[in-house]
């Protein structure tokens, strides 16, 4: 293939993963503005709506895990495309939900479509970048992340107030559309012959289900013993999942990569980076709104900030992390973000635009100096044909950060610290553990540590 041709395929494929991403990211919060409307045209209470944001995030991380597994055995292209018209579909059907109960089962079959087309994303852009260029494809890949967060509220206040609520789930359908037409130029790539481990994919998703189902419901008020149950019943099978996953040559539960310490510690220091950023984001409203007195429509204005840097940072972050430690590059930027989250906790005692503008920026653009180069170090340190489980990894640890990071809040609401300082310097606290993650990288007995595969399984030079 000529030099030219082989761009433009992968402009294409690069495209299609990033419809594909953009449209899970956007519908996966912009349910969250038309929950009023939801409720009342439904008739259900405000905290049964609720259900119909936290069910996608349940089912999603519930099946990212299994996916990524399947994803090696089908290929990583057809279960990408699989999941888009699955999700193409459910969303469609949305249009026709007049009950509660069906509006959950076609969210429920959207988080299935967006598990299978996540689980992939990041293997596929592994395999669409050269090696050198890998830091720099993660680094816009994490844009469209942060750019389809920050545009959801927006896109789905403006679909609101021309039309009904079905029509804000719609809003993603283009995007799907367009990766589905782009995703003829994706790469094949080779399959495992392997039987797909059926049991295993069943115990990681009853795992995360129980786990994550039990601690939300106990901050939501529901019987603390019933919950307890659920969660310990949660935590029974993991110990039964993760022995039996010991002696699986492919472990839906990425055992083989957590045993590196490289991958350990990147992925701990993702998992608090996350759950520090959705402490953060979720409680400053409240505090804005109950202890300085900004109005709902300022608020928006004043968190902008975050996700506007980090749009501008990750990408960067992306490109110096193919020539530069991601230790050294993910330690600085917890030092940044540390710096704007303790400055968040100590605002002055009547803070203007400027005064929390600017700590936003700061903290925004610690995290996206941290989490590209982490993606990078992630994907590309793991072998060739565990990428696609390194991806389901990432994901994964994402979604259940921030999963946990919403529980700590509404934990934190109900006992009364949720508005006040606790947040952002528990956040701060959170990002030092990352940045001790990261710094701990560069000691070269972890970065390098001797490996016994052949050279066709060795990862590339972890950085």
């Amino acid at each position: 293939m000529t030099e030219a041709p082989a761009l433009r395929r992968r402009v294409q494929a690069v495209a299609a993963i990033s419809c594909g991403t953009a449209l899970v990211v956007i519908d996966g919060a912009i349910a969250t503005v038309a929950l009023p409307t939801i409720a009342r045209d439904l008739h259900v209470d405000p905290a049964s709506a609720v259900s119909v944001v936290t069910v996608y995030q349940l089912v999603l991380v519930m099946l990212l895990l299994p996916f990524s597994g399947l994803g090696d055995r089908i290929g990583l292209k057809r279960l990408y495309q699989i999941g888009q018209l699955v999700f193409t579909a459910a969303t469609i059907l949305c249009f026709f939900a007049k009950s509660l109960p069906f509006l959950l089962i076609v969210r429920a079959a959207q988080a299935m479509g967006a598990a299978a087309t996540l689980s992939v994303a990041s293997a596929l852009i592994r395999r669409v970048y050269p090696p050198e260029q890998l830091g720099r494809g993660l680094g816009i890949n994490s844009v469209v992340v942060s750019s389809a967060a920050a545009l959801a509220p927006t896109l789905g206040g403006l679909v609101l107030a021309v039309g009904p609520w079905p029509w804000v789930f719609a809003s993603a359908v283009p995007f799907a559309i367009l990766s589905l037409l782009l995703g003829r130029a994706l790469p094949e790539s080779e399959r495992s012959t392997e039987p797909f481990d059926l049991l295993g994919a069943l115990l990681c998703a009853a795992m995360f289900g129980l786990v994550i189902g039990g601690l939300e419901s106990a901050v939501h008020g529901d019987s603390p013993v019933v919950s307890a149950g659920v969660v310990a019943a949660g935590l029974i099978i993991a110990i039964l999942f993760v022995r039996r996953e010991r002696d699986e040559p492919r472990p839906i539960l990425p055992i083989d990569l957590l045993s590196r310490p490289v991958l350990a510690l990147s992925t701990l220091g993702a998992f608090t980076a996350f759950i520090a950023t959705m402490t953060t984001l979720l409680s400053l409203p409240f505090r804005l709104q109950h202890v300085y007195g900004f109005a709902p429509s300022e608020v928006g204005a004043v968190l902008a900030p975050w996700p506007l840097t980090t749009m501008i940072v990750a990408p960067l972050a992306g490109a110096l992390s193919d020539r530069y430690p991601a230790g050294a590059l993910g330690g600085i930027g917890m030092a940044v973000a540390i710096t704007g989250l303790v400055s968040l906790a100590f605002l002055p005692a009547d803070p203007s635009w400027f005064d929390i503008a600017w700590r936003m920026s700061l903290s925004g653009g610690g995290f996206g100096l941290f989490l590209s180069p982490n993606a990078r170090l992630i994907i590309g340190s793991a072998p060739v044909q565990r990428a696609a489980a390194a991806g389901g990894l990432i994901s994964t640890t994402r979604m259940v950060g921030q999963t946990t990071g919403a529980t700590l809040v509404a934990a934190l609401l109900a006992m009364g610290l949720g508005g006040g300082t606790i947040p952002p310097l528990t956040a701060a606290a959170l990002a030092l553990v990352a940045g001790l993650c990261s710094i701990a990288r560069l000691n070269p007995a972890i970065r390098n540590p001797p490996q016994e595969e052949t050279a066709a399984a060795q990862p590339a030079q972890v950085r």
